[in-house]
Parts: C-alpha cells; structure tokens; sequence
C-alpha cells in the first residue's frame, strides 16, 4: 500500500492568505522529507474552506520545494475548465513538475460554487463526462474535434505534451455505480473520499468499483485509494481531545453540498448540521486517529472489506497547530506505514 498526504489549504480562522501558503507548503515539504510516495491539493472556490482556486499552480511551486514525492490534484473540478485549456494546463504542469503529476479530477459537489460561475449544478454530471472525454484524447495527443451538447471544437491539437506517456496517470473521484463505470470503462483510477464517514461508505464505493470492473470485463492491475482524517498520537486521550478540528470539516463539506452553508464576506461559518455526529462518534467510528497501534487496527480494518492500494491521509484538520500535524505525520510514516507498505 502507499500512502499519500491531502491538503485542503483551509482557514478556519481565515487567516491571511500567504500565511496559509506558507504552513501549507511547509507540510508539504515535510511529506517528503518523510517519505510520503504522494501530497496532494483540492480545489474549492470563494470561500474559506480552501485557498486553492488551482491546485496545478501549486503543484509546480511543491515540485520546486520536493525532491522525490509525486504531487496531485484532489480534485479539479471538471465543469469548472474548458476541456483544452485543461488539457494544456495539465500537460505543462508535468512538464515543469518534472513528470510527477498525479491528475485527479471529479464533478464537484458544492452548490455554492457553481452558482457563482453561473452554472447548474444539476448539469454537473453531463458537463464533466464532456469535459473528460475531450480533456482525455487532448491529453492523449493527436487532433481533436467535437460536436457536444456543452463543446463544439474543431481540429485541434494541444501543446505542450506531457512528460508522462502517454499521459500523466487520471484518477477520477467516485462513489457511485455510474461514475465507477465511467472511470472503469476510460481506464482511469479512482479514489473515493471516506472523511468522517463510517467505513460501510468507503465499502460501498469499493463494491460499485468491483461490480464496474466485472461488468466491463477488466481484469490486471487496478488502483483504488480511499481518503480519510488521521490524527496520529502517542496515546488514544490525546487524539480524542483533538476531534472538534474534524468536525469543522463536517460540517463545512456537509453544508456547502446541501447548499445550506453561511457565507459571510468568504467566511463559511461554523454551524452545526442537523444529526452531526458527536466527537466521540468522530473518534469511534468516523476517523482513524489515535494511538499508533489503534491507527493500524483501522487501516487494517478497511484492508479486510477494500482492495485498497492507497491511503490519502488528511493530517492538517481544522486549526490543528503545525507542531501536532508534524508530529502526526511523523508517527503515522515511523509506525504506521512500515506495517503495511
């Protein structure tokens, strides 16, 4: 298994923005000093929930400030770019992170961003299957031209190339039976987002996964990453007296897709959602966080019901100070991973 470190770019506080950079690229940094094989970036929008409007501009600033970690998106948000433009984009940022670019991308979730790009985001699933057909064979090289309900392009052939051939790896973020044939049938890998979520989530999607897979008849290797909250301490106490920082981002994600989220000049404030858990269902049954020992129980866990290739491991929770992020990484990389990669 390999293990990745996922960045929201986030402010609770919303603090100023180059401060934010700095911490988040300094935790980056320390990812691959300490051997994480991934970091990834998401995308968010107009809001304090995360500063990362392009997580391609980042990649190419973390491949200056990283020697060995491969740098991904989690995720473009496919109805937000034009599928050539992000074909070039893409291909340049392999080339300028020196073909370390892990590409994932999805349909996006967040009402209250598409509203203020003037889009439907009921149209979201139909967008992005256009988007990712033309982005792919753009990618791919060679011309293209498409006659859609969204794009109407003509011969066209995109530079630069990718240093990665014939293309950079595509993962597509997914938990429905669709969106896994999707993703199965275009070759694609795919991850799915476990955070403060029970592991009968994660479970589903592999389920849908395998299904897709039978389906369509694919058969060899695959890769399926699964992405999660992790507060990684030397005793169990600690970890629990530290859930209030996941349960900011419970709530955050789970208003903003319902469209219920309050948006005061770019601040999401901190509302409870209707039947939020308890911190205490936080740290049972909705992270994996705690003691080394309690940690690789559930990463042991998911491997028993999940054919999973992949941890993306959310350290940098909330307003969690950058000194307990470090010490988090640093634990779950000496005594963690080992028992797994």
């Amino acid at each position: 298994m390999r293990f990745g470190a996922f960045y929201l770019l986030q402010s609770p506080q919303a603090r100023p923005s180059a401060e934010v950079y700095k911490r988040k690229l300094a935790l980056i940094a320390y990812a691959d000093e300490l051997g994480f094989d991934s970091v990834w970036i998401a995308e968010h929008h107009f809001s304090n929930y995360g500063y990362s409007p392009n997580p391609l501009l980042l990649a190419v600033k973390a491949a200056q400030i990283t020697k060995h970690v491969r740098i991904g998106t989690a995720v473009l948000v496919l109805p937000f770019w034009h599928p050539l433009r992000l074909a070039e984009d893409v291909a340049m940022t392999d080339v300028l992170t020196d073909g370390r670019l892990e590409v994932g991308v999805a349909r996006g979730y967040q009402p209250y961003e598409f509203d203020r790009f003037g889009l439907n985001i009921e149209e979201s699933r139909e967008r992005s299957d256009e988007t990712l057909e033309v982005f792919l064979k753009a990618l791919n090289g060679g011309a293209v031209s498409h006659e859609g309900v969204h794009y109407t392009i003509p011969d066209t052939t995109t530079y630069p190339r990718p240093v990665q051939q014939p293309r950079p790896p595509v993962w597509l973020a997914a938990a429905t039976a669709d969106s896994f044939r999707t993703a199965v049938h275009r070759g694609l890998n795919c991850f799915t987002s476990a955070s403060t979520r029970p592991l009968s989530v994660p479970q589903q999607s592999w389920d849908n996964f395998a299904e897709a897979r039978r389906e369509l008849g694919a058969t060899g290797p695959y890769e399926f990453a699964v992405q999660q909250h992790l507060h990684v301490t030397a005793s169990d106490a600690e970890a629990r007296s530290r859930m209030e920082h996941s349960l900011w981002h419970y709530r955050q994600s789970n208003l903003l897709r319902r469209g219920q989220a309050r948006v005061v000049a770019g601040v999401a404030q901190d509302d409870p959602v209707a039947n939020e858990p308890s911190l205490d269902d936080l740290w049972e049954n909705l992270t994996l966080s705690g003691s080394p020992a309690r940690v690789r129980d559930g990463i042991a866990r998911y491997q028993q019901t999940i054919g999973l290739t992949q941890l993306n491991c959310i350290f940098d929770l909330g307003e969690l100070d950058g000194d307990a992020v470090r010490a988090s990484m640093r634990l779950f990389i000496e005594q963690v991973a080992p028992h797994f990669r």
